[in-house]
């Protein structure tokens, strides 16, 4: 058989023909199915690929040889021949993801299951749209790839998750590193080795919140992160959507005020300048300024940054200031969401981000605007809850991304 990597970068259109290249994908196909629905028997394949059963047998014994597939063992039934239950094995392929943020780069890699084999956090990185930090970056991730104790022909592919535009298709980032005439996805495959796919941080958060937290039993679900700045993800119909250019869901530069504040886009009144961690931010450094009163104070006098964790730590302390901030950022937050709610009346509405970790002092005043502000049937119809992922969910999204898109999901 041709490597694992060739093997799962052969296409439908490849120029390679014949029996071996349909076998390929037929092979591709039954492990996608295992993927999905887990541990199946020949029977089962058979009816749900309508692939004859001799050929069926044949290209699972061959994966099974090739230590993509285990056999294991018989299984009770009502009567009748026992017959062998088939999985995947989970040594064989192994998927990587990088979450680029602001100030810090989170590393994973997770097997066909999507189970974190190995992890890890740099926590002293800062992203810059600068030559340096690109050269920093590319050089952390070759690091973590030669350093993580996976076989690296094991590692069929590699996603990477970073803020702001992004479009898959041709692995640009349209607000990190635009000025160089390679994409970020072709420069991170020429230093690593590993096909890669780039993707937007807050669509690989919805991702891996949605398929690994046990959201998957709704079909319509909105993904709100609440950072530094504000995004959505959208799932329709138990898929990502991505728009034309892959630049849906930049909610945050939506012009709901109307205000002189110039927000990171370029632009008055977006969202994000009255609701996302740095609004916040910026308001309790101009209330401090102003004499009120907060046990921030310190920490600002000291000439420290306040960070929106800091804000939530102190809300959490009952910091009057921090919670009135916090709460007056939840409540606009609440209208706007009702307005989503309004257009996409889905079953589902995720909320995370760093300010997801303010709980109740977040979601009791979003939750009564949204009520306050949209229709009540669609109110109704809506369930709201706060993420139950760590800090590795968006390098496990990105992984699983990557992973779906080579084997074809």
């Amino acid at each position: 058989m041709v490597s694992l990597k060739q093997f799962f970068n052969q296409h439908d259109e490849s120029p390679q023909k014949g029996i071996t290249h349909k076998n390929n994908l037929l092979k591709r196909n039954i492990i996608a199915y295992m993927v999905t629905h887990g541990e199946c028997t020949l029977s089962e394949l058979t009816r749900q690929l309508h692939i004859s059963i001799p050929t069926m047998t044949k290209l699972v014994s061959e994966l099974v040889d090739e230590h993509i597939v285990v056999d294991n063992g018989k299984i009770e039934t009502s009567g009748g021949r026992r017959p062998n239950i088939f999985g995947l094995a989970n040594t064989a392929i192994y998927f990587a993801g990088i979450d680029v943020c602001r100030d810090r780069i989170g590393f994973i890699v997770s097997d066909l299951k999507n189970n974190i084999i190995v992890s890890g956090t740099e926590t002293d990185f800062r992203l810059n749209d600068t030559p340096e930090c690109l050269e920093d970056l590319l050089a952390r991730i070759e690091r973590f790839m030669a350093g993580c104790g996976i076989d690296r022909g094991k590692i069929l592919g590699l996603g990477v998750c970073i803020s702001g535009r992004v479009n898959p298709k041709t692995g640009r980032s349209y607000k990190y590193f635009t000025t160089e005439t390679r994409s970020l996805c072709e420069m991170i495959e020429e230093r690593t080795g590993i096909r890669t796919l780039l993707e937007n941080d807050t669509r690989a958060y919805c991702y891996a919140e949605y398929y690994g937290n046990n959201a998957k039993n709704e079909k319509n679900v909105i993904y709100l992160h609440l950072g530094q700045g504000v995004g959505i993800g959208i799932v329709i119909d138990g898929k990502l959507y991505y728009g034309k250019s892959g630049f849906a869901g930049e909610f945050g530069h939506t012009p709901f005020f109307d205000n002189e504040i110039i927000c990171a886009c370029g632009k008055k009144g977006c969202l994000e300048t009255e609701v996302s961690g740095m609004a916040i931010e910026r308001k309790m450094r101009a209330a401090i300024e102003a004499g009120v009163n907060t046990i921030l104070r310190e920490k600002y006098d000291r000439g420290e940054t306040i960070h929106i964790d800091d804000i939530i730590r102190a809300a959490k302390r009952d910091d009057n200031l921090s919670i009135e901030l916090i709460e007056e950022a939840s409540e606009k937050i609440g209208k706007s969401v009702a307005f989503l709610i309004n257009i996409f009346n889905p079953e589902l509405v995720i909320i995370g981000g760093n300010m997801a970790q303010a709980g109740d002092y977040l979601l009791l005043p979003m939750k009564s605007a949204v009520n306050k502000y949209s229709l009540s049937l669609v109110y109704n119809d809506t369930d709201f809850r706060l993420s139950g992922m760590g800090e590795q969910i968006g390098a496990l999204g990105a992984a699983m991304l990557i992973r779906n898109h080579i084997i074809g999901i």
